[in-house]
């Protein structure tokens, strides 16, 4: 089994291609829930919806997030009601949003809205939240606390950081599937995710560190970053701001410890010597996933990463 944590975007096209060369039944996906949001009473998780649509090849692949050929009617609606409906939720996509919300009320846990949701539209591989319980990115600005979304979507992450906040985590528990599919892997991948709110959310569940730590199958990560910027994202505002170097060699910082390799775009091969003076292999190759060969490409290259 190989376990994957997974952000939103970025994880959803690596899978693209992982998932042509890896059995369904081989992989475990742990997602992030951290960005998770209330929009006018219905909880919506950005990163499942776009790892299930994406897998389930619903994905709008021009955005990257929400579903192929949607309509925005109801946000039109919205603001004829005089409201702003800065975050785009598309007609089709709503329905996702309004059974996840009926069912959470209902007793479901999200585990198992997700599982219900993944078997409805034919998702053969498995996806965890990593946990059931609430947590919520806050980021700290010099505007004031925000909560992620309206951070990222509705300011545009134009706001400076000074901190990030998984609110609750604390208290959350681990999704139980969660550590013991570490436990049972063979080989653990950090996805293209953002390292400071995707991954950064998954690791700040308590015991999800700790069971990555002590698991000694081998563990790469995939770097964002190309030449410094993010290919989406606000993760190069998010590393400098906290007082980061934006780059490869950034992200490796954050992953010392756990990982075992890194993969790096060519453009940054000047790294590679510093991040292998922190104990970590540097892997160089075309990390932009552009088309469905070259996702595959970085799938082989991480698979061929785990062995060593």
């Amino acid at each position: 089994m190989i376990v994957v944590l997974a952000g939103g975007v970025g994880a959803a096209k690596f899978l693209q291609g992982l998932t042509r060369v890896v059995r369904d039944e081989e992989l475990v996906i742990v997602a992030n829930i951290g960005d998770d949001v209330e929009f006018f009473g219905l909880h919506i998780s950005p990163d499942l919806d776009t790892l299930m649509y994406a897998l389930a090849g619903l994905v709008d692949e021009e955005k990257g997030w929400g579903l192929r050929g949607d309509s925005f009617n109801f946000l039109q609606m919205i603001e004829d009601y005089g409201y702003e409906a800065w975050f785009r939720v598309g007609d089709k996509d709503l329905a996702t949003h309004i059974l996840r919300t009926h069912l959470l009320q209902g007793g479901y846990s999200l585990s198992e809205v997700t599982r219900k949701f993944c078997n409805d539209l034919q998702v053969r591989q498995v996806i965890l939240p990593v946990t059931d319980d609430s947590v919520r990115t806050r980021v700290e600005t010099d505007d004031g606390l925000l909560d992620f979304q309206e951070y990222f979507v509705k300011r545009r992450f134009e706001a400076n950081v000074r901190n990030i906040l998984f609110e609750g985590s604390e208290s959350a528990r681990p999704n139980p599937e969660v550590l013991e599919a570490i436990g049972r892997s063979r080989g653990i991948i950090f996805a293209p995710s953002n390292p400071i709110v995707s991954i950064g959310c998954i690791l700040s569940i308590r015991g999800v560190r700790e069971a990555l730590k002590e698991s000694e199958v081998r563990k790469v990560a995939i770097t964002p970053l190309i030449a410094g910027k993010p290919v989406r994202g606000p993760a190069d505002r998010m590393m400098r701001g906290l007082g980061m170097e934006s780059s490869a060699f950034g992200v490796a910082v954050v992953y010392r410890g756990l990982i075992d390799s890194l993969i790096i775009d060519e453009q940054d091969s000047n790294l590679k010597d510093r991040i292998e003076g922190l104990g970590i292999q540097a892997v160089t190759t075309n990390t932009l996933m552009t088309t469905l060969e070259s996702k595959i490409m970085l799938a082989e290259i991480a698979l061929k990463a785990l062995k060593g």
